[in-house]
């Protein structure tokens, strides 16, 4: 099992920090948050881009993830969500991340429709992210919460560079037992994103196994040797205890749950 951190965890800190706190508390890789707000975004030029990659190189530490915003499943044109795509995979080659995350966004839609947009736009884009050894991993969240939900998407699509990201915490919202979230997406799957909280009403993050997510159960139905990412929501809950903190004794956790 190879273990990684989000930077939602650690709002705009600057990128050798986190490469440093990455390499000093055992984390192998990193997902990292690609918003404007941050010091990774599709707008980087192309020394900026070299630069990220070098830095994370010297410290030994992998990024694995460009965690992005585009909407896939999203009502609107194909064309912007498209051109979204394409920014943020080319993103992901120029910095040798292997993944990017998506969301489907796709609240209040014709399920429907919804499938076949976020299928279609998929599709489209996957042929350019094979081409750059990036996979597009749509994210178990909001209109698509659960592994049957993605899983749908995904075998409409048929193509090995769009699979899953398993959110641990949206899947068990959604009533989907870990047995069968695991299932449904062990065909596509890229990787799991684990966090933890209090109860279904307090969203606000917790270190891992102090609360109440089935974390041990879905860890036992995933792939040993694959990735597992921290996605500790430091950025929405401000009055959360700070991220780096936590780091050694959620990653020893991480250790014995396996």
């Amino acid at each position: 099992m190879k273990l990684a951190f989000s930077t939602l965890g650690v709002p705009a800190m600057p990128l050798a920090d986190v490469a440093a706190l990455a390499a000093g508390t055992g984390y192998d890789g990193v997902e990292l948050r690609t918003h404007p707000e941050e010091p990774v975004h599709p707008d980087l030029s192309a020394p900026e881009r070299q630069r990220v990659r070098a830095e994370f190189a010297r410290a030994g530490v992998e990024v694995l993830c460009l965690a992005g915003y585009v909407r896939v499943a999203a009502p609107g044109e194909d064309g912007p969500v498209l051109t979204g795509l394409d920014r943020l995979v080319g993103l992901a080659g120029d910095l040798g991340a292997p993944f990017v995350r998506v969301f489907p966004g796709a609240e209040g839609a014709d399920p429907a429709e919804a499938d076949a947009a976020a299928a279609r736009r998929l599709g489209a884009a996957a042929e350019t992210a094979a081409g750059l050894g990036v996979r597009i991993l749509l994210e178990t969240h909001d209109s698509h919460r659960t592994g049957a939900d993605v899983s749908r998407v995904l075998g409409t699509v048929g193509h090995r560079h769009a699979g899953a990201l398993w959110d641990v915490l949206h899947t068990w919202l959604g009533g989907e037992p870990p047995r069968t979230s695991a299932a449904c997406l062990g065909p596509f799957l890229g990787y799991v994103q684990v966090k933890d909280v209090a109860s279904a009403e307090d969203p606000a993050p917790v270190p891992l196994g102090t609360g109440v997510l089935p974390l041990a159960e879905c860890l036992s139905l995933a792939d040993g040797d694959g990735w597992v990412s921290w996605e500790y929501e430091k950025r929405w809950f401000k009055a959360a205890p700070e991220l780096p903190g936590l780091l050694v004794a959620g990653r020893e956790q991480l250790r014995s749950l396996r």
